[in-house]
């Protein structure tokens, strides 16, 4: 009996997980009697109800085996803690491989686990790059990679990216795109959400906002640079705003919720249905998230990213993504375009199809099992 462990443990990774348990539990019903267990572990990463337990509940999936708890922490005391906990759990079970996705601490730290306990790793979203190592998630990535056993890429770059880090050719596998396997599923769910009426929006008649990172939310002037930014913006069109626990900790701390206006919605972080619906219905989105960058180019949906640079550039190359930059003037701008239907047309990118945690599955069963 073979075991597989894959973990989660912040928002981001629930999109990819569930994806790839589907596929082995679709599997395992073709194949009954096939020697094969799936386990999932939730770091606790990200712990409360609105970053996680509405993700499991969204995306269908099962109940995590083992949940570690660790909380929030800085960088160093949180991955210490995953990693700590996390051994228990491989020392216990023994699995023969463990799946990590994605850039977040879970990733690093679980990766570091197994590999030193001889376990062997599979990283899903490999090789992207941003080429910033002031981003932790960048870090996150480059080392993941560096030691993983079979790395699955989602886009040419990353494919380019690890051949030129000196990954051999048979660890590298172009597979396409989990978290576009989450989006086809689901928008049968997504065209039933209410969050439209909820919010008395019409489609088209809106934009969206998510921000995060450090670079746009921990600082006091950078923060209401952004904040003046909706405010210009919601003169023209509505805002949906979810706030993220880290930037609703900033804007208070520094008293800017007071600048927000009647048209934007500022509301607690959505389930993944619901945030779909609103990016598929949106003008525009507004972000500096990797993922949102995905699933509006897979929506045809126009994204204006506040970020000088982006780990998933085919996005930008092909997509209906654009970097702004820091320079709010520009982000301006390019959203004056969009409403003005001056905007470039995207396509969807090579493989991102649905069907990437299926071409996943089938190379691990065939590694595992040669």
């Amino acid at each position: 009996m073979k075991k597989i462990i894959s973990v989660v443990g912040a928002r981001p990774n629930f999109m990819k997980v569930a994806p790839i348990n589907r596929a082995i539990q679709n599997f395992l019903r073709d194949h009954s009697d096939f020697p094969l267990i799936h386990k999932i572990c939730h770091t606790g990463q990200h712990y409360d109800s609105d970053m996680s337990d509405v993700f499991f509940k969204d995306l269908e999936l099962p109940e995590p085996d083992f949940y570690l708890g660790v909380g929030s922490g800085s960088h160093a005391v949180q991955t210490a803690r995953i990693m700590i906990e996390f051994e228990k759990i491989l020392i216990s079970e023994k699995p023969d491989l463990v799946i990590v996705v994605g850039d977040v601490n879970s990733t690093i730290a679980c990766s570091l686990t197994a590999v030193k306990l001889g376990i062997k790793v599979a990283h899903v979203e490999a090789g992207l790059r941003s080429f910033d190592r002031t981003m932790p998630e960048e870090i996150n990535r480059i080392l993941t990679d560096a030691i993983s056993d079979y790395l699955f890429v989602s886009e040419e770059s990353g494919v380019k990216n690890l051949k030129r880090e000196g990954i051999p050719d048979e660890k590298i596998f172009f597979v396409g795109n989990v978290m576009i396997d989450s989006l086809i599923s689901y928008l049968p769910k997504v065209e039933r959400s209410e969050i439209l009426g909820f919010f008395s929006l019409k489609p088209s008649q809106y934009g969206v906002v998510t921000l995060h990172r450090p670079s746009n939310v921990d600082s006091k002037e950078r923060l209401k640079q952004i904040i003046d930014l909706l405010v210009d913006i919601s003169e023209y069109k509505r805002i949906v705003f979810p706030i993220h626990p880290r930037t609703a900790q900033n804007l208070e701390k520094y008293d800017l919720l007071k600048f927000l206006n009647h048209n934007i919605i500022a509301t607690k972080p959505l389930g993944y249905i619901d945030f779909i619906a609103l990016i598929k219905n949106s003008a525009f989105v507004l972000t500096d998230s990797g993922g949102i960058q995905e699933e509006t180019t897979y929506l045809g949906i126009p994204c204006i990213t506040l970020r000088n640079s982006t780990e998933r550039p085919v996005t930008v190359e092909i997509g209906t993504n654009v970097l702004s930059g820091e320079d709010i003037t520009v982000a301006f701008k390019y959203i004056m375009e969009i409403l003005n239907g001056n905007f470039k047309n995207g396509k969807i990118p090579e493989l991102w199809d649905g069907k990437a945690s299926e071409r996943i599955v089938k190379i691990l069963i065939e590694k595992l099992f040669e």
